[in-house]
């Protein structure tokens, strides 16, 4: 039996424009393509909603961010809904301000947010979670070396605050692997 139709076309084209928008960039300290990070955060947020916009939100999060995409390229492509979400989720960080400052600027803009950014941020979250979750377990405390802040209790007030601005989604499977790796992480 065939699969349901479903309209994946503005997921599809998103997926394609962040393929191209990272493309040849890898993840810190993975030796792994970018992209996956992207397609990770979608997949997790795909979970939590079948809403398209939102799902093709996920994937472009960070092309405003980390590539020369502008957020007037992403509302002309995706709509001014996907560019708000995308604007939500984007951190502009020129390194004037100290780390600590910088993040709580983050949690309180996630805090704030709406629930399609709230998902979107869970999404990214999550993924970078599971990253450091794995190198921890591989490294143990050399995995803190690679952070801007090198210190593992800054890092682990960053996760945990995030996951008071996100308590929205408690119910989520992903929120509830959220808490998981944040315990096992940080131990």
């Amino acid at each position: 039996m065939a699969n349901k139709y479903l309209d994946t076309a503005i997921i599809d084209k998103a997926i394609i424009f962040a393929t191209n928008k990272h493309h040849n960039s890898e993840r810190r300290d993975k030796g792994t393509p970018y992209i996956i990070h992207p397609l990770e955060a979608m997949s997790i947020v795909a979970t939590i909603t079948k809403d398209p916009e939102i799902i093709a939100a996920s994937v472009l999060h960070d092309t405003v961010e980390d590539t020369d995409t502008t957020f007037e390229e992403i509302e002309k492509e995706f709509g001014t809904r996907v560019a708000n979400i995308v604007k939500k989720e984007t951190v502009f960080d020129d390194g004037t301000k100290p780390w600590r400052e910088r993040k709580s600027n983050s949690i309180n803009n996630v805090k704030n947010g709406s629930i399609e950014s709230k998902i979107v941020a869970l999404g990214d979250k999550l993924s970078n979670l599971r990253a450091i979750h794995m190198d921890y377990i591989d490294i143990g405390d050399k995995l803190w070396e690679r952070f801007h802040c090198k210190n593992k209790k800054d890092v682990e007030w960053y996760y945990r605050s995030m996951a008071e601005a996100l308590i929205e989604l408690k119910d989520t499977h992903a929120y509830k692997e959220y808490i998981e790796l944040l315990d096992k992480t940080f131990k």
